[in-house]
């Protein structure tokens, strides 16, 4: 499977531009663990680091889950897909997943946070963040969604280059 990442327009309104930006990281993120198994997902970059690429997509289905769902969408008691309350790092334990499940919840998730930001009247929307105990604009979620899967991304370019030489992105 080869995934194909979207063009980033140049000029565009803010809301497309964000939503673009958005999905060329998603894309980032799946492109980067093309053409590995199980086995080559769960590899570590190095020791003592438990970052693999599976415990990356994982992770980042947390992440949309929270901040769309939770967050955005007010479904506050909604568990979890992996991690155990507030501690998200038992998502990067990539132990005993596949990719077919790792990737069928991420990309749950991403339909769910899609559907949820088209549905908002605006980038100005105003929602509580629990966690937080703080208001953020919907501006604000897709701007740090943007800012954790570009920072995650450069994660997954050190870990794909020591599973298997492959760089790039």
């Amino acid at each position: 499977m080869t995934t194909e990442r979207p063009d980033v327009p140049l000029i565009a309104d803010e809301r497309t531009m964000l939503r673009a930006h958005l999905d060329y990281h998603r894309a980032t993120l799946a492109w980067k663990c093309d053409g590995l198994d199980d086995d080559g997902l769960r590899a570590r970059a190095s020791k003592p680091s438990a970052l693999s690429l599976l415990g990356l997509v994982r992770h980042m289905a947390e992440v949309e889950r929270t901040w769309f769902r939770k967050t955005v969408n007010g479904e506050h008691d909604l568990p979890n897909v992996w991690s155990h309350a507030d501690d998200y790092q038992t998502a990067y334990d990539p132990s005993g997943c596949t990719r077919e499940e790792a990737f069928a919840a991420w990309r749950a998730e991403v339909e769910h946070a899609r559907r949820i930001e088209r549905a908002a009247p605006s980038l100005d929307l105003v929602v509580r963040q629990p966690r937080w105990d703080e208001d953020v604009s919907l501006r604000f979620v897709m701007l740090h969604l943007i800012h954790e899967y570009a920072r995650h991304n450069g994660h997954a370019d050190l870990v794909r280059e020591a599973v298997d030489g492959t760089v790039g992105a």
